[in-house]
């Protein structure tokens, strides 16, 4: 234990901040990955439909677009400590507020609490995505993608590993059990997170006013709109479609649901986290929009391969298995190349707002995703999900083409 600490102690302060700023991010992730499994799965076992359970995260999302566009603005004028813990805190209360008798957890109700997570959560990625800009010096654009690359993709992992701990928890201690045992871990997160973390981190020299909100540079307008197409494009199927098309077309139990999906969302994240390495950082390329393009066309290619293989019948569980592997691949390296491109293209002074921006817009393509998740699946079912996937993403990847290839960064 000891070495521990005299290794944390030799370490540089940006490296350990860092390390505290992933640990918070790592800690709230595994809540909130297990939290969708637990709604979901709980849910649906209690006779509700896919479209209810879509509205379950309605809010979820709509408020997940309205903090990152205000949540950059206060990271930049109270520092992205603040931030940080404010959605730790606000996660716990969410938490809290699903422990009530089980008849007392109307739709209403849940989905108030849900609000209180979206809110929590955006709080808290976006405070950790803009960190990083904080602690890699000027020009380092390699170091920068590395360490964005690591903390999405460990991000990713762990919230595979959340929608496992979700499945499992509900199986083993039922729905409150889970919800308190998941609350209480994150409350000695949260205390920890108020005495380490370094106070003013990010914070702007100048005082952004309210009208700074929104982007005035064109390169992370289409990039953002490049991201919400992106992520529209996954959670149109992935969100509520999917885990119910596996329930109740392959018989999987809600354990295996879980379990399946928590492996699927682990290796997202680890080829996240190889990205660089795969897109070329290793022999000094850095990417550009046309990097994102030319990902993006290739990703197209998955959702329509998965809708033709279901509308023929060609091995419908195979189909949709592969696919779905091949899907996650790609996926996770069109979402790390978005992940740095902002980071570099964000202004140094006040990185927050750039960032908020971007994931506002990530938050409405997971937004629009959700509630067509539900609805297309319903009326439609998953061939025309993926339809609609397919040409998202063709979307995105003409979005991406149109950022400049030469960006004036940290202005």
């Amino acid at each position: 234990m000891s070495f521990i600490s005299d290794s944390l102690r030799n370490l540089s302060e940006e490296v350990r901040q860092y390390i505290i700023v992933t640990g918070n991010y790592w800690a709230f992730t595994l809540t909130d990955g297990a939290l969708r499994m637990l709604v979901v799965l709980h849910f649906h076992q209690l006779g509700y439909s896919p479209l209810q359970i879509a509205m379950l995260f309605l809010f979820y999302e709509f408020f997940g677009v309205v903090t990152n566009l205000i949540g950059g603005w206060l990271g930049a004028r109270l520092g992205l400590n603040k931030t940080m813990n404010i959605g730790l805190m606000l996660q716990v209360v969410a938490l809290s507020l699903l422990l009530v008798p089980s008849a007392l957890l109307t739709v209403p109700w849940v989905m108030s609490a849900q609000a209180l997570s979206g809110i929590a959560k955006d709080l808290n990625k976006m405070s950790a995505k803009s960190a990083i800009k904080t602690l890699v010096a000027k020009g380092e654009d390699n170091k920068l993608y590395r360490w964005v690359a690591l903390l999405t993709g460990s991000k990713n992992t762990l919230k595979g590993v959340g929608f496992f701990m979700g499945g499992l928890l509900l199986a083993v201690m039922g729905f409150q059990g889970a919800i308190l045992f998941m609350a209480s871990m994150l409350l000695l997160v949260w205390i920890f997170s108020l005495i380490r973390l370094k106070k003013n981190l990010g914070r702007s020299k100048s005082k952004p006013k309210f009208s700074h909100l929104f982007s005035k540079s064109a390169s992370i307008n289409y990039l953002s709109a490049a991201r919400m197409f992106l992520f529209g494009s996954r959670d149109v199927w992935f969100v509520v479609a999917l885990p119910v098309y596996l329930s109740s077309q392959f018989n999987w139990s809600h354990t295996f649901v879980g379990g399946f999906l928590a492996l699927w969302i682990i290796g997202y994240g680890v080829i996240q986290t190889l990205a660089p390495k795969i897109t070329g950082r290793e022999q000094g390329h850095v990417p550009s929009g046309f990097t994102a393009f030319a990902w993006a066309m290739i990703l197209a290619l998955i959702p329509a391969a998965i809708a033709a293989g279901l509308y023929f019948n060609l091995s419908p569980e195979v189909s949709l298995i592969a696919g779905l592997l091949i899907f996650g691949i790609i996926f996770a390296i069109n979402s790390s190349l978005h992940s740095f491109l902002i980071v570099q293209m964000a202004t140094d002074d006040g990185v927050s707002l750039d960032v908020g921006f971007y994931y506002m817009a990530n938050a409405m393509g997971r937004l629009i995703g959700t509630v067509l998740s539900g609805w297309v699946y319903q009326a439609y079912g998953l061939v025309m999900c993926l339809v609609i996937s397919t040409v998202f993403v063709v979307l995105a990847a003409v979005l991406s083409l149109l950022i400049p290839k030469h960006h004036a960064v940290s202005e």
